[in-house]
């Protein structure tokens, strides 16, 4: 039986990801923390005091989802991109992919370190806010369903960028230029209802738009796009990805001479 050996290898590889951030936690889990803080404090307090009600509900209320869903989608990618370029700027990732196991397997250990770093952020951050605002969660599965799948969406984006990335200075493209202009225009900080007509339809085309509003109706339960089509549209996107890193894994770009 090859499940075993398979098994085997998957939990190697993911206690390894997993081990790879906690040990390092002050410079993984305390960072975003912190930043989460500084957020609550200047736009939720200080800020939030201005601005009044956003969508039915006290702005720094408002935010709160927005804020602990940043937090997953950064940890996320940054963990698997940081880790598997790390493997292949060290050639360790050759060892791996000679190994007699499936893609499929190593793609999966490299996923679990991603995703369990995005949800132990997002849990730590959760808990933070509890500092600064009121707690209550109108629907807990669809909290946990959203934070799963926005966790693993942005595991597969970070190896797809490690795949591709020459140098360390090629993983902080990415997440600089793409990721930060796509969750600060997600609909962390306003609703896309204050938009003209216009740019609400652009903004519709932004996929963290889906993960934020989602993740805000499992919170606050209200939402400027509908619960379907933003996990449709989530959906979408891991299926892409994960074709996609398959495919980069099968082929050994940027891995195989």
């Amino acid at each position: 039986m090859k499940l075993p050996r398979y098994w085997v290898a998957y939990q190697t590889i993911a206690r390894k990801e997993i081990l790879r951030f906690s040990r390092i936690w002050m410079q993984t889990l305390v960072p975003p923390i912190v930043m989460v803080a500084l957020y609550f404090i200047i736009f939720g307090n200080l800020i939030g005091q201005r601005i009044g009600v956003m969508d039915g509900m006290s702005y720094i209320d408002f935010i709160m989802p927005g804020l602990v869903m940043m937090s997953i989608i950064t940890n996320s990618y940054a963990n698997v991109v940081s880790s598997f370029y790390s493997a292949k700027h060290s050639y360790y990732i050759e060892e791996v992919l000679i190994a007699p196991i499936p893609n499929l397997v190593i793609l999966l250990g490299y996923l679990t370190g991603g995703v369990v770093r995005g949800l132990s952020v997002g849990v730590a951050v959760t808990v933070v806010s509890l500092f600064f605002t009121d707690f209550y969660i109108d629907s807990l599965p669809i909290v946990i369903l959203v934070a799963f799948l926005t966790a693993l969406l942005f595991s597969l984006a970070g190896l797809i960028n490690a795949v591709f990335a020459n140098s360390y200075d090629h993983i902080a493209i990415i997440p600089t230029f793409v990721l930060t202009p796509l969750t600060y225009l997600g609909g962390i900080f306003y609703s896309i209802k204050l938009l003209p007509d216009f740019w609400q339809q652009m903004s519709l085309i932004n996929p963290v738009l889906y993960m934020v509003n989602s993740f805000r109706l499992g919170f606050r339960g209200s939402s400027d796009i509908a619960l379907a089509t933003a996990l449709g549209v989530i959906l979408v996107f891991i299926a892409l990805l994960f074709v996609i890193c398959m495919t980069l894994l099968e082929r050994g770009t940027g891995i195989k001479p």
